[in-house]
């Protein structure tokens, strides 16, 4: 007996369209989940996107507001893809009405905020999943299992990227993304948030950091009307950039490890260049998410020049076979989200969470804060 289950999507730029993809697509992957997601209503302020979501993917209802969503006794989870300054207010009074929810890092503007929605979730004793969808490749799973099998031998460094370009035209427009009161940090928020978890996922607890952070574009257009996406507003007024474009920071882990963290999101030349170098006391694993399928990995006994092996991944790695038959298949950045919604759904279905969830969004969230800190002081900053 599969249930219905009636979700609504909060929030419709891209993110919230992916969300509505994933949860169309999420039973033809794993037929055998329990529950089967209903698309009640979509809330959007913009003036005719909710009605344009309905109509392309069949919402049932639209709403301008979200606090009907909250209302809705036909709703039982909700993704929060809204802008960051909106994460807390919506993700407290949706767990407090009882709705699971499927949120967006970095779950606010800062810690405060993420353990708000955590204590929310906890209190009413609803599920949260939150969208730290990189630790979802099976590439990524697959290095961690490696990893801690102690194949590698002991870590001693890595290393995490994360490059983008999407920021980097002068002419882009200046969003809520670029401002503090609305999109709290910058790259820090956006890029650099899914590198704290993945380095939390693959190498346990950071102990403390220290960063540095920059500006390099510190002018932009504002746009004239709504935006999506990363778009232009050429000729438009100039306001001040308010947060981060860069953020370099060293780690050291609980473990005794160290780490370099950098992220940037006006890399010119750079197209998601996301990944990670993980080395051991008895080899390293290399894993870059625009070759999302494949790790490179060394191990044995040879220790210098020991050679690198490409492993191709496939079914017995974390969720490749509910997308491919056979290993070398591509995956694509929306099967990660497809499997975080069956993690959600999952987890709706079994009251047991699976998958990125509230206490790891804190965990980030405070790393974040002692980023900004830290970039602030000059100083070392204990987590």
């Amino acid at each position: 007996m599969v249930d219905a289950l009636g979700v609504a999507v909060v929030g419709f730029g891209w993110m919230g369209r992916v969300h509505t993809q994933a949860y169309a697509r999420v039973r033809h992957h794993y037929p055998q989940l329990a529950l089967r997601p209903e698309l009640v209503t979509v809330a959007e302020e913009v003036p005719g996107r909710a009605e344009e979501a309905a109509d392309r993917f069949g919402f049932a209802s639209t709403t301008r507001d979200w606090r009907e969503v909250a209302a809705d006794p036909r709703v039982r989870a909700v993704s929060i893809t809204a802008p960051n300054f909106l994460h807390r207010e919506i993700g407290v009074a949706m767990a407090e009405a009882g709705k699971h929810i499927w949120i967006e890092k970095p779950v606010g503007l800062g810690a405060d905020d993420a353990r708000a929605v955590a204590d929310a979730v906890a209190g009413a004793g609803v599920q949260g999943t939150v969208g730290f969808n990189y630790r979802n490749a099976p590439a990524v799973e697959a290095a961690r299992e490696l990893i801690a099998s102690g194949d590698i031998g002991t870590v001693t460094h890595a290393r995490i990227r994360l490059f983008s370009d999407y920021a980097a035209h002068p002419e882009g427009a200046l969003t809520w993304r670029y401002e503090r009161e609305r999109g709290g940090s910058g790259v820090l928020g956006d890029l650099a948030s899914h590198g704290v978890d993945l380095a939390r996922f693959l190498l346990g607890d950071i102990a403390s950091l220290t960063a540095d952070t920059a500006v390099f574009l510190p002018e932009r257009a504002r746009p004239s009307g709504a935006t999506a996406g990363h778009s232009r507003a050429a000729g438009g007024e100039l306001g001040p950039v308010e947060n981060e474009d860069y953020v370099s920071c060293l780690l050291r882990f609980a473990s005794g490890a160290r780490g370099v963290l950098e992220a940037c999101r006006v890399s010119v030349g750079e197209q998601n260049n996301y990944g990670f170098e993980v080395h051991g006391t008895e080899g390293a694993v290399f894993w870059d998410f625009r070759r999302m399928n494949e790790l490179g990995v060394s191990r044995g006994t040879g220790y210098q020049d020991q050679p690198v092996s490409t492993v191709h991944v496939g079914p017995g790695h974390g969720e490749f076979g509910a997308f491919q038959p056979g290993a070398a298949n591509a995956m694509g950045y929306d099967d990660l989200k497809v499997i975080e919604a069956y993690r959600f759904l999952r987890s709706v279905a079994e009251g047991v969470p699976y998958g990125a969830g509230l206490a790891d969004a804190v965990h980030s969230a405070v790393a974040l804060d002692a980023m900004a800190r830290s970039a602030e002081s000059g100083a070392w900053v204990a987590l």
